[in-house]
């Protein structure tokens, strides 16, 4: 196989037709410069130069490849220009996983920041449970994976990003409103609904159920937390909702009511993570920063807005 250094001497010595003015532009000796091109002619078992009274021309077999190897050089110097740049300012393509009961509530603002920073970024996003997709990460299907904690996995750098408040939603209707206002006993004997118990969801929703004496709808695991907040509008039962969502578009209070018991202070953490080895490691944090940043943000609007409102009486 021709290396790209007999490429480089064979494209030069046909600019110039020179054996001494190509080694100098090189930076190579004569001999070195003529024992390269007798390997690369061994090699392709051609002559590629042919020797005239004013120095060296191009054999027929020599025009033809020529144009070949031009194209190579020129795909080398393409290559080594988007390297600089890369280096300079990410331009690729990042495969990013994310759990469905956080990407669609809090990414797009993200994506929005990250575009305005490296404007030739292009995240092709995947939703799915995040035991499947850390599986996808450690695998080198995925580049980076955001989900709730823990992430698991040999290899992975795993970063701590932000705490999540989770909030128990009724229909406006319900008697907790009315009756509730002393302890979590009031949810005793209640039904809750969950989604697929792969999801972290599912597990949380367990150990909460377990200490408020409450149960778990056995016979209907939803598909999002959209189908959680309409089944909890329609009156099947209770659920629990993160902060983002109740005050994203997508979620939002009017269908149901946050019927959280004084002292309630349940949350999630989230957590991104990446191959330790990954060539863009340091782009990966960065891109961690943003997503911690933006979420965080959120929360303390949120945050703000509640302790202004009027209380619930």
């Amino acid at each position: 196989m021709p290396t790209l250094k007999q490429i480089s001497i064979f494209a030069k010595l046909a600019e110039t037709q020179n054996m001494g003015e190509a080694a100098r532009l090189l930076g190579l000796s004569q001999p070195a410069l003529s024992q390269q091109l007798m390997a690369l002619e061994t090699e392709l078992t051609s002559k590629l130069f042919e020797r005239v009274p004013k120095g060296m021309q191009l054999s027929p077999g020599g025009r033809q490849l020529l144009p070949a190897a031009l194209t190579v050089l020129r795909a080398v110097r393409d290559f080594s220009d988007v390297a600089d740049r890369v280096a300079e300012r990410f331009v690729g393509s990042i495969r990013f996983g994310v759990s469905p009961t956080l990407g669609p509530y809090l990414m797009p603002a993200v994506i929005k920041r990250l575009h305005e920073r490296y404007p030739g970024m292009r995240l092709f996003i995947r939703e799915g449970l995040p035991e499947l997709q850390q599986a996808d990460l450690a695998a080198g299907q995925l580049d980076m994976v955001l989900s709730p904690l823990p992430i698991e996995g040999r290899g992975l750098h795993i970063e701590p990003l932000f705490r999540e408040p989770l909030h128990i939603v009724s229909p406006p209707d319900d008697p907790l409103h009315t009756v509730m206002q002393g302890n979590q006993r009031s949810f005793a004997d209640r039904t809750f609904l969950t989604l697929d118990h792969r999801h972290h969801y599912h597990r949380q929703l367990v150990e909460i159920c377990r200490d408020l004496g409450a149960t778990i709808m056995s016979d209907y695991e939803g598909t999002s937390l959209d189908a959680l907040q309409q089944m909890v509008g329609s009156g099947v039962g209770l659920a629990i909702l993160p902060e983002l969502y109740i005050r994203s578009g997508a979620g939002g209070l009017d269908m149901v009511a946050v019927t959280d018991p004084p002292g309630w202070q349940e949350f999630r953490s989230i957590g991104a993570a990446w191959r330790s080895s990954a060539a863009f490691a340091d782009l990966y944090a960065e891109i961690a920063k943003v997503i911690a940043a933006e979420a965080r943000s959120k929360l303390d609007d949120a945050h703000d807005a509640a302790s202004s409102a009027p209380s619930i009486s």
